[in-house]
């Protein structure tokens, strides 16, 4: 396969150098369009706070985070398919979050160039038979790996997902923590936004709709990597 800071995309017009006076006639197209960018990433920011308990039924436990390795990763806006027959995990969090792509970004279209997502934390996970796919208009660059008797290890593995599906079950879970408060994986989300933490987590029948991964270690036995008329 190939959980995330709140990083507002940026419109601003630099002054031009050579102008002695300022224009008589401010520019109000300008100014609304900004502010209504700014609108929808204050909308988008409301609605991480609300990502609701029903993560947890709904069988949304896997994959996600930002701050395994510590960085800003900026997302391209291209989403990928992941599946596993089985995805066993132990130190598990979940909290919503928000991904930013790269200033003038093709992808953006009228986000404002960032996406509401569901951010998960694996400390350990084991996946049997993982599946990797992405669009590339026409074609599908398709990843797969552990379908034998070794299977996909990673170790502070985090993905960035707006669609999580699968049979799931959890040890010892908390929903409802403040996701700057969870201890579970070693990730630690913002302040006052709802998240949920467990012991273990075991999920069959895993799919994803991921924009981001990423791990301190993946092990991928039987690697193979090719292109497809279809994806996961």
């Amino acid at each position: 396969m190939a959980s995330s800071p709140d990083v507002p995309s940026a419109d601003n017009t630099p002054e031009n150098p050579g102008s002695g006076s300022l224009s008589d006639t401010p520019d109000t197209a300008g100014d609304t369009g900004r502010g209504q960018r700014r609108g929808r990433v204050r909308g988008r920011r409301a609605a991480v706070m609300a990502v609701p308990a029903t993560l947890a039924v709904a069988g949304l436990a896997v994959l996600t985070a930002q701050g395994a390795l510590g960085v800003t990763l900026y997302i391209s806006g291209m989403p990928f398919t992941v599946t596993a027959k089985s995805l066993d995990g132990t130190g598990f969090e979940q909290f919503g979050a928000l991904d930013t792509m790269a200033d003038g970004s093709p992808n953006a279209g009228d986000t404002g160039g960032q996406v509401l997502v569901v951010t998960s934390a694996i400390k350990k996970a084991t996946l049997d038979s993982l599946c990797q796919s992405v669009d590339l208009g026409g074609t599908n660059l398709l990843i797969k790996a552990g379908s034998g008797s070794s299977k996909v290890q990673a170790t502070d593995l985090t993905t960035d997902s707006t669609l999580l599906t699968g049979d799931a079950s959890f040890n010892n879970i908390e929903i409802g923590n403040d996701a700057s408060t969870l201890t579970k994986a070693g990730v630690k989300g913002p302040l006052g936004v709802f998240s949920q933490q467990a012991d273990t987590v075991h999920i069959d029948n895993l799919r994803q709709t991921n924009y981001k991964t990423t791990a301190g270690t993946f092990t991928l036995p039987g690697l193979k990597l090719s292109f497809s008329d279809t994806g996961c």
